[in-house]
């Protein structure tokens, strides 16, 4: 009976973690500044800060992905040699990310994406945990005192 408890709690929860595909997509569009990347359980490496950010656009399962540079006046640098066609599918119930260049394709599977984090994970395994990037200042009326 213990066992059988268990197992129900343990489904249970999986269930309850499991994020609408739908929904994630709505979140995916933004910045986004790498915050952790996860080879494995014993291999984590933390990003304290980042000198680029990825932007993604994504409208009807299609747009790209981007490496920006925030620049001190509140815009971004484009480098274009780093703009890469994305494809947004949901399929078995997740939501994946297939990236395409001249020179390569890949997938990733979103495992989390919310308001303010991102998580996906490529073929290898490893997984990138991402922070939705906050500029340091946040429309052309703020200024530091």
């Amino acid at each position: 009976m213990k066992k059988a408890s268990f197992f129900l709690l343990a489904l249970l929860t999986i269930a309850c973690n499991t994020e609408d595909p739908k929904e994630q997509l709505k979140h995916l569009n933004g910045y986004w500044e790498i915050d952790q990347v996860q080879f494995s359980k014993d291999s984590i490496r933390d990003f304290s800060i980042s000198e680029h950010i990825d932007y993604f656009e994504i409208a009807d399962g299609s747009g790209f992905r981007k490496k920006v540079t925030p620049q001190f006046d509140g815009s971004y640098k484009v480098n274009p040699k780093t703009s890469e066609e994305v494809k947004a599918v949901i399929e078995d119930g997740e939501l994946t990310l297939y990236y395409s260049t001249p020179f390569d394709s890949w997938k990733e599977q979103v495992l989390k994406a919310s308001d303010k984090k991102l998580s996906l994970k490529n073929s290898r395994g490893i997984i990138y945990n991402y922070n939705r990037y906050t500029p340091l200042l946040k429309d052309d009326n703020e200024k530091e005192e």
